[in-house]
């Protein structure tokens, strides 16, 4: 019978620690409609954030074209754009 008590008992507060987590779980889920917003502030979608990664991407496939076709240590270059962009660096 004792086997029996705590047998139930363990089930009973597995259960109620179940019920309490997904009890949490769906307060603290975002609605639909704060999915949505935040998925909108995300930064890829921001037009400048996906310039800048394009432009970062440009100067890195730049400076590995050029580490490939020289001698030189381009690993401790102090400016990375003046090779790639001929010396001006735009905003």
């Amino acid at each position: 019978m004792g086997t029996l008590h705590k047998a139930l008992v363990a089930v009973a507060v597995l259960g109620a620690g179940a019920g309490v987590g997904c009890t949490l779980f769906a307060l603290v889920v975002p609605g639909e409609v704060q999915k949505q917003a935040m998925l909108q502030e995300i930064p890829e979608r921001d037009p400048r954030r996906r310039d800048e990664a394009v432009r970062t991407k440009e100067v890195v496939m730049a400076t590995l074209k050029k580490a490939v076709s020289t001698e030189e240590n381009v690993t401790w270059r102090k400016n990375w754009f003046s090779e790639v962009s001929g010396g001006s660096r735009s905003a």
